[in-house]
């Protein structure tokens, strides 16, 4: 009897800790399921799709183009990153930086350069590569994207945790114009890391913010042009290292399928598949999940929740993938309507 008049007590306290995390996670009846669509060995990161629909996969040292057709193929041999190290990549936003006086070519990829000399490594259309920018980061580059909104002027966001000061979450964000200018956003923001991506204009009070996902706490953060950081929602899901939210992506208006990468990771709680991980867009949609809303994806075993705030933020858990799955960098979304 005791416990049963307790019970109320509890669930009206769990209500307000959600509350005042400024998200709340709810649990909805239908869920999706992340299954392998295609075995690479070390797949990393994702990126595009570009004009064609063709995706580029960064795996274990090397870089392939996977068509339309289904069709895995090498792609830049010169682009060797350091195997087994998070090397992110994205496609270019093709769009113009105008305090720079330049624009982003259309077309090339852009890749977190983690052997020395730090920094960012572009790869064109044709497969040359070369180098962006050195950088002479405190800690490790771990999460790359392009400002498409304009909040931050369109250039590319890098950020960086600190190794020596991981006890407090330090991380630095610069942002990088297209000529190589390289501009300090923050060197205070709180430890993230994983698929960044920046938030559409219409993502209530952090439109145009960059968004970024902590494995450790399960947080997700905005990290405003100003260099102010802000809690979105706390994901709900499990967390700690290699373990929480990892990978993002914002739900375009048309798309037949969202991919992310699930990689190799012997002697690991969660040792991975080696295989681009797919979801279908019915799946999605009978899930609840609408265009302009986040996916976020846990690191081991691909749960997720898709994230909207168009007034107050809200995290849903939808799904979850494979027990084993290791999920890495961003999600992407390929295929028309």
């Amino acid at each position: 009897m005791f416990a049963s008049r307790r019970l109320p007590l509890l669930l009206l306290l769990v209500l307000v800790v959600a509350i005042a995390a400024r998200g709340i996670v709810t649990f909805g009846s239908s869920k999706i399921t992340w299954t392998g669509s295609r075995h690479v060995s070390g797949v990393v990161d994702l990126a595009g799709p570009d004009a064609q629909g063709s995706l580029f996969v960064e795996a274990a040292g090397r870089l392939e183009v996977l068509t339309t057709g289904g069709e895995l193929r090498p792609f830049a041999p010169a682009y060797r990153p350091s195997p087994g190290l998070e090397s992110y990549l994205v496609l270019s936003s093709g769009q113009r930086v105008a305090a720079a006086d330049c624009g982003w070519p259309a077309g090339d990829l852009y890749a977190l350069r983690l052997a020395k000399p730090a920094g960012v490594s572009v790869i064109s259309p044709q497969g040359r590569v070369s180098n962006l920018v050195d950088l002479q980061p405190d800690g490790l580059e771990n999460g790359i994207a392009f400002d498409r909104t304009g909040r931050f002027g369109h250039r590319l966001l890098v950020t960086t945790t600190s190794t020596t000061r991981r006890a407090t979450g330090v991380t630095t964000v610069e942002a990088i114009s297209c000529n190589g200018l390289v501009q300090v956003v923050t060197r205070t923001a709180p430890r993230v890391e994983g698929g960044l991506v920046v938030a559409p204009p219409d993502f209530g009070r952090f439109g145009g913010d960059l968004l970024a996902p902590d494995e450790d706490s399960g947080n997700l953060y905005a990290i405003a042009p100003s260099g102010q950081a802000s809690l979105v929602v706390r994901s709900g899901l499990a967390h700690g290292a290699d373990i929480g939210i990892e990978s993002l992506g914002l739900v375009p208006g048309s798309y037949s399928v969202a991919l992310v990468a699930d990689r190799g990771t012997p002697r690991n709680r969660h040792p991975g598949d080696n295989v681009i991980l797919r979801v279908g867009r019915a799946a999605l949609t009978g899930a609840g999940v609408r265009a302009g809303e986040l996916l976020a994806v846990s690191e081991g075993g691909a749960a997720t929740v898709a994230v909207s705030c168009a007034s107050s933020c809200r995290a849903r858990y939808i799904g979850h993938g494979p027990a084993p799955a290791h999920v890495e960098g961003h999600v992407v979304f390929a295929g028309g309507a």
